[in-house]
């Protein structure tokens, strides 16, 4: 399977978790805004980081749809549904 750069860098960022987690608990860390918050919200800088998180939703939803995860912890209105990979995740990675 090939996975693209943020695909697998979610995945690994996943596998080197010691419990589940939400996937989009490392969307910052990946992409850390790099402008003022006091920007508009059309300012290019900001444009560019909110396409790469929602680019960052959208590979967790690939990795999900192809079980390279699975939800240990569905969604319960206070928090995102929780994941850890599968056997297919981790053969993956190697």
């Amino acid at each position: 399977m090939t996975l693209n750069q943020d695909e697998r860098e979610l995945l690994r960022r996943i596998a080197e978790a010691d419990k589940p987690v939400a996937m989009s608990d490392f969307f910052h860390a990946m992409y850390p805004p790099n402008f003022d918050v006091n920007v508009g919200e059309e300012h290019p800088d900001r444009v560019v980081w909110r396409d790469h998180q929602f680019d960052l939703y959208g590979a967790s939803i690939k990795l999900w749809q192809n079980d390279l995860v699975r939800v240990v912890h569905p969604a319960n209105g206070e928090r995102p549904d929780l994941v850890e990979l599968t056997e297919a995740g981790r053969a993956v990675l190697a």
